[in-house]
């Protein structure tokens, strides 16, 4: 049985404990945007944790038969989505393709890679969802190439209106295995983060374009 909010819980434990997310509310990040952000998260980390990465690797796999039932192939996002797309197709025993960020320039030139049949239905993985951009990109270009999008499934999202917004718009649904509300809920109660701090994490996620501007640390 796929119990969510329990297994919401658990892996914002696990981020949180291999510091594959970081909370420095205090001493902000910047990301490439130029936001400024109390949250530093790199779901790469996972994989070098055989338990996490295990369990993240099932849980994707129960959560993409729970949502999208049976489909024939999963397609990975690069570069982040690719290790946990292979691993996730393993588990399922279904065929392995992976959207590059842009086509090659060389050789095929191509912009998938592996092999695909017109009308293949796919589930998309990605690591990490903030306003969707990139993970849509990938599923207009598998739709472009003949594929139909079930859906997409991410290890965790930041929760963002612009998100839902833009999956909306692009008719595609997702679903991750944990979330912003449940990181903070789980920070909160073990301790990774002081009770003073959660309605600064909070305000930061309803408006993070704008948030702690004159912040000046930088995300490497």
């Amino acid at each position: 049985m796929y119990n969510k909010s329990d297994i919401e819980l658990k892996v914002a434990e696990f981020l949180l404990q291999i510091k594959a997310i970081k909370l420095q509310p205090n001493n902000p990040f910047t990301w490439a945007s130029g936001w400024k952000s109390p949250i530093y998260c790199d779901n790469r980390i996972t994989l070098s944790h055989p338990s996490v990465r295990t369990y993240i690797r099932q849980k994707l796999s129960q959560l993409i038969q729970e949502e999208f039932g049976a489909v024939d192939v999963i397609a990975g996002v690069a570069t982040a989505g690719i290790p946990q797309g292979a691993l996730v197709a393993q588990e399922l025993g279904l065929p392995f393709i992976y959207v590059r960020s842009k086509a090659k320039e060389h050789g095929t030139g191509s912009l998938i890679e592996g092999e695909i049949i017109d009308g293949q239905r796919v589930v998309v993985i990605e690591d990490l969802i903030s306003t969707g951009k990139s993970s849509l990109q990938a599923v207009e270009a598998l739709r472009a190439a003949g594929l139909s999008v079930a859906g997409l499934v991410a290890i965790f999202t930041y929760g963002f209106d612009k998100a839902d917004e833009n999956f909306a718009a692009a008719k595609c649904r997702y679903s991750t295995l944990s979330n912003y509300p449940a990181l903070i809920k789980y920070a909160a109660e073990h301790s990774f983060i002081a009770q003073n701090d959660i309605d600064l994490l909070n305000k930061w996620r309803q408006n993070p374009a704008e948030w702690g501007k004159d912040s000046e640390l930088k995300e490497s």
